[in-house]
């Protein structure tokens, strides 16, 4: 035999021999996931518990990096993904992370100061929504409150020492209440009232209630209950808003659904402005370095109850960069470190 002929009998048994050797590997794996029994997952509870919670999830992997020279910080909101749920996200749309996962409603998301963690209401039976904190690196949950009534906007002070938040009953009685930070020592501080936020010096709050004209408002009122303004006179008032991190602007929304639109003005009221034209705007809040602003919008889907996406504002030169897209609703931002 030539020994050409030798060489190509020499491929042809060693394609042989390769072949068996996979089919008799592929048979002793498939013996062996048939005789070792696959592990259980662990269930996740399906409710909030008075004990901190820590959910095993890759969602809590460190954040993707913002992208270079993109608005500073990040965005926390309530997310439609599954229900009402609180996710968070840079501040240019990037490193959305899902923050609850239980079958209950979330919503009302804020920030601490030092961006550590993130507070907000959910439900725990009728009548009662409760005040948690979530742990931003690990996922540990820890509620604050028990039984208060329906507690909204919890909003953590810029010192760190307290919360403020709106407090509901069965009957639509809206008050702003206070507590220390570990949820101690709860106390009523104005009624009417509801979605308060702090000033950045943490001396005063702003929230909407009823003017004397029945109309709703933004009134301020010092951290103590004292030395109570009414801060806004415009029509079409709702109630969130924010202020500037310079303490010289509050910013708000107004109008009739499908035409609302997003407000600044000075602390009294003066300066009123529109920032928005068009598309439905609600909910502002100013980023860290008061140069932007997050609001949620339906320009894009434009009269679909589904179609609210979340948004941000250079106010400079009124650029906006469109930060979320889904088919669900995403609501709620509220800007942070």
């Amino acid at each position: 035999m030539r020994r050409a002929d030798w060489l190509w009998f020499g491929i042809a048994g060693g394609a042989v021999v390769l072949i068996l050797g996979m089919v008799i590997g592929a048979v002793s794996i498939h013996r062996a996931r048939q005789a070792t029994p696959v592990p259980a997952v662990p269930a996740v509870p399906l409710a909030p518990t008075a004990t901190p919670l820590l959910f095993e999830t890759p969602t809590f992997l460190p954040p993707t990096p913002p992208t270079p020279g993109a608005p500073p910080g990040r965005i926390v909101y309530t997310c439609q993904v599954a229900g009402d749920q609180i996710c968070i996200m840079n501040a240019d749309g990037s490193g959305m992370r899902q923050l609850t996962f239980d079958n209950v409603r979330h919503w009302f998301p804020s920030l601490a100061p030092d961006g550590r963690s993130a507070v907000y209401s959910a439900y725990r039976m009728d009548n009662i929504y409760e005040i948690y904190e979530v742990d931003l690196a690990s996922g540990v949950i820890t509620r604050l409150t028990d039984r208060l009534g329906v507690l909204k906007a919890p909003e953590i002070s810029p010192d760190g020492r307290f919360i403020v938040f709106g407090n509901g009953d069965a009957n639509g009685r809206e008050s702003i209440w206070i507590m220390d930070r570990d949820g101690g020592n709860p106390r009523e501080l104005y009624a009417p009232g509801w979605d308060p936020t702090w000033s950045p010096d943490g001396e005063r709050i702003l929230f909407a209630s009823l003017a004397a004209d029945g109309s709703i408002q933004l009134f301020i009122i010092g951290r103590d209950g004292s030395g109570l303004v009414q801060a806004s006179r415009i029509s079409g008032m709702r109630g969130r808003s924010d202020w500037s991190p310079d303490g010289s602007t509050l910013a708000t929304y107004a109008g009739e659904r499908w035409h609302r639109e997003i407000y600044f003005m000075n602390t009294d009221g003066s300066n009123l402005r529109a920032v928005t034209d068009g598309g439905d705007n609600l909910a502002p809040s100013f980023s860290p370095d008061g140069e932007w602003v997050a609001f949620m919008s339906y320009r894009d889907h434009y009269q679909d109850v589904l179609g609210c996406e979340i948004y941000v504002m250079r106010i400079s030169d009124s650029y906006v960069l469109r930060l979320t897209y889904n088919e669900y609703c995403d609501w709620q931002p509220r800007w942070g470190p």
